[in-house]
């Protein structure tokens, strides 16, 4: 399930915003009926939606594409600001691509976008290793390391993370793994692996103990490799990565299959 406005920007060249509109405006059907709810829940599998008479469909082949997002651009579709984003440094043919998560407007390096929403989604929600460069002001602490290796939980995890995030409280899994390249008293340099990449959480695990980052690059995101793409070009993933992405898809599904069946053996 998910919310209509997501839907139709997910499978469609139009932003979240655009969606909106468009849903208040009376411009978008599911199921035959006008439906004026951004947040109504559809399902990909068996609601119809229908926007200004075309019908937007989740897209049964898909295409994955690899973008080196430089610092200073927003992964979004458009903004109110005017603000370069993504999509000014993209080529038109991948407008209504969908981003892959985010990375912050400060950050830079590998952004996965595609054309399926439910490749986005599986992707997003998955716990497949995401590996990071890091630069931070000070020294990497014995405190910090035991927090990598353990994990932690912050009551209060709002140092770091975006002015406008609702998200206070935060737990921080151990990382997968990590190596200190460099530790001095001015900056540090790390190279960190963990398995979520959610709201800010380097920026935010970081400033927890009163350090910033200065720097922030994806390199990797399971077995997909940034390498020597320089900053600002896209480019399509190889067949070996695609082969790796289908066995993972294939493994999602086969898992949410066992688990509505379980569901419905219960309500038996």
């Amino acid at each position: 399930m998910m919310r209509l406005n997501k839907y139709i920007a997910h499978n469609s060249s139009y932003s979240r915003r655009e969606a909106d509109k468009a849903i208040q405006d009376g411009y978008v059907r599911v199921n035959g009926e006008i439906e004026e709810n951004p947040a109504t829940q559809v399902d990909e599998k068996l609601d119809v939606v229908y926007i200004s008479g075309k019908q937007v469909s989740p897209q049964e082949k898909y295409t994955v594409i690899v973008y080196n997002k430089p610092k200073g651009e927003l992964v979004t579709k458009s903004d109110p600001k005017g603000r370069r984003t993504i999509y000014d440094g993209l080529d038109n043919k991948y407008k209504h691509f969908v981003p892959v998560g985010r990375l912050d407007f400060a950050s830079e390096g590998l952004l996965l976008l595609t054309d399926a929403s439910r490749v986005a989604t599986a992707l997003m929600e998955s716990n497949l290793e995401r590996r990071y460069k890091i630069k931070i002001k000070g020294e990497v602490t014995p405190e910090m390391e035991d927090a990598m290796l353990n994990g932690m939980f912050i009551e209060d995890a709002t140092a770091g993370g975006h002015s406008h995030s609702k998200i206070t409280s935060m737990e921080f899994k151990p990382f997968l793994g990590y190596q200190i390249q460099k530790n001095a008293h001015n900056y540090s340099i790390l190279k960190v692996a963990i398995s979520e990449g959610k709201n800010r959480e380097l920026r935010r695990f970081f400033a927890h103990f009163g350090t910033d980052i200065a720097d922030l690059k994806r390199i990797s995101f399971a077995e997909i490799e940034l390498n020597n793409l320089p900053t600002g070009k896209s480019r399509y993933l190889t067949r070996s990565e695609y082969s790796a992405l289908f066995t993972f898809l294939k493994a999602e599904e086969k898992l949410a299959r066992e688990k509505a069946g379980s569901k419905a053996k219960g309500k038996k």
